[in-house]
């Protein structure tokens, strides 16, 4: 009887952030609050955007569904590691373990173009400012947004059909508060060099392409803003591409702090701190960042807080 591809395993377990219990208590009141933040603040600016006249252009479009995504991005690991924190044993299931896969990794690549389409968006309203309404229709506004959905779902497909057609036969620790690819990879009894072509092939495309992209155009708005001749002027335009060069930051180093580095040997504690920074920390972050660095979303906050006093 051929046993290939047979999956043996039917449940995982995490290893966990910590295993000192007099952590506990702390750590479960610190991702609380941070999950609640979270859901405050993506729920308030897509509310913002959605229902604001004066937000209503192609960079506040990005960001509702930026925020859509930190929302559910956050979702998908923080209830369940928190939930984990207070339990005796921290498993999931087999099938479980593949749909939190996917929908991490989906929504990953889905912020990380979405991330790339707001550089351009930036690009278009700083350096051509004239033509910015003809440029970023909404048409193209959401044509990229739909691009960098269907991008980011059709990657953690080719991903997830990938890693989870291999046996795992042995031991099921994994190593990490999620399913993740470099401690699941270690796991399986098949051979992976097939898939962590595919996965390394996948994660470089993305990731380079977004931040190539964020890169170039971020270039070419410097090089547009230092022909600027009025300081204000010049003020301005930084202050308007700083939210999103600090959104994008944060994101890009902790990814790739965690993946180059947790690819050459076993998680550390400093791996598991960039995990739990960009999948846990950053969509929190993000809105904070657009609220207290943007003028117009600072004077609806405050419109808001007027008329609930």
């Amino acid at each position: 009887m051929n046993t290939k591809n047979q999956t043996q395993v039917t449940m995982f377990v995490f290893s966990g952030l910590t295993d000192d219990e007099t952590l506990i208590p702390f750590l479960f009141t610190f991702f609380f609050m941070i999950y609640l933040v979270t859901i405050v603040g993506n729920i308030g600016m897509m509310t913002m955007v959605n229902f604001a006249s004066a937000l209503q252009t192609p960079m506040y479009h990005f960001l509702s569904c930026l925020s859509l995504v930190d929302l559910l991005y956050s979702t998908v690991t923080t209830p369940k590691m928190m939930s984990d924190l207070v339990s005796l044993r921290k498993s999931i299931s087999y099938s479980g373990c593949a749909a939190q896969f996917f929908f991490f990794a989906a929504l990953a690549g889905t912020e990380a173009l979405l991330l790339s389409s707001m550089s351009y968006d930036r690009y278009a309203a700083i350096c051509y400012p004239l033509h910015y309404i003809s440029i970023m229709t909404t048409k193209k506004c959401w044509s990229l947004v739909a691009f960098s959905f269907s991008c980011g779902f059709l990657q953690a497909s080719l991903q997830t059909s990938c890693v989870f057609s291999l046996e795992f036969c042995g031991p099921n620790v994994i190593d990490q508060f999620y399913c993740d690819i470099p401690p699941l990879m270690k796991l399986s009894c098949s051979k992976t060099l097939s898939c962590d072509f595919v996965n390394i092939l996948v994660i470089a495309c993305f990731g380079l392409y977004s931040l190539m992209t964020i890169l170039v155009t971020y270039m070419l708005i410097l090089s547009s803003i230092l022909r600027i001749k009025s300081s204000k002027g010049r003020q301005k335009a930084f202050i308007t591409c700083s939210s999103h060069i600090m959104c994008s930051s944060v994101f890009f180093l902790s990814i790739f702090f965690t993946y180059f580095r947790s690819s050459s040997g076993g998680m550390t504690h400093r791996d598991k701190v960039a995990s739990v920074f960009y999948s846990i920390v950053t969509p929190m972050l993000n809105p904070l960042i657009y609220s207290l660095r943007n003028q117009e979303v600072k004077k609806i906050i405050l419109k808001v807080m007027k008329k609930c006093n």
